[in-house]
């Protein structure tokens, strides 16, 4: 009987560990890649500059006439927010809105004066240039620049807002991502955060979207692990003369 646990013990063992050795050596290389990588930098946040306020002395006029400026051409069921940033030096209100059809709600985003209240388009090629130009460190030199409509669950700007101004620098070598409507920075992207990403896709194993830390492969992963070490400590009760001995 002993001989048999013995041997189906040891069995169970070696098997699980070829089976999840490849991901545990994934976890253990992606472990030490996070460890020993500043975050700050990983979000790039030395490849940017400090960002830029607007004064106080600024002269704004009331959301109101924002609203009611918006409200003679597009329809405006609730408001989400209402900001003031700054587009190149100059203060605009940036309001967040829903609108309800058969669909359901749909998020949408307006850009106004704030010195006027005159509601402008969305950001062109050359703002977007000019917006990633101001927060990038010096030297800086624009390779492209693109407009995404779309982006994949595997994409670095995955699950952010859209359409987006995409300037990839190739010095510093990073691709800055300025949404049109919104009128903001959203996410810097570079190689180090790039790394960082497609290890977090091993570490998670999520390998459809990389964020979902809950799927199913790395519950069941995770539990072949823990019976790869009970397993382990079995054979070491099992195959040590002293403890036997005692057990017995």
């Amino acid at each position: 009987m002993r001989r048999n646990l013995h041997f189906l013990t040891r069995k169970t063992h070696r098997y699980l560990g070829i089976f999840i050795g490849f991901q545990f050596l994934g976890w253990t290389i992606s472990g030490l890649f996070f460890s020993w990588n500043d975050l700050d930098n990983v979000h790039g946040d030395h490849l940017r500059k400090p960002v830029k306020f607007l004064p106080v002395d600024i002269e704004i006029v009331s959301p109101k006439i924002v609203l009611d400026n918006l409200q003679l051409n597009q329809k405006v069921d609730s408001i989400k927010s209402l900001q003031l940033i700054q587009i190149l030096g100059k203060p605009y209100y940036q309001l967040g809105y829903f609108t309800f059809g058969n669909q359901g709600a749909t998020l949408n985003y307006a850009l106004a004066n704030a010195s006027t209240g005159a509601i402008r388009k969305p950001l062109t090629k050359v703002e977007a240039k000019k917006i990633a130009l101001e927060m990038v460190v010096n030297p800086a030199e624009v390779e492209v620049v693109e407009y995404l409509t779309e982006a994949g669950s595997h994409h670095e700007y995955r699950e952010r807002r859209l359409p987006a101004w995409a300037v990839t620098f190739h010095q510093p070598e990073c691709t800055i991502y300025v949404s049109a409507e919104m009128g903001t920075f959203q996410t810097i992207r570079h190689n180090q955060w790039r790394a960082f990403d497609f290890l977090w896709m091993f570490h998670t194993m999520d390998y459809a979207g990389r964020d979902n830390f809950n799927n199913w492969l790395l519950k069941l992963f995770s539990l072949f692990g823990l019976f790869t070490i009970l397993s382990g400590f079995m054979l070491f009760v099992i195959s040590s003369k002293k403890i036997r001995f005692k057990l017995v």
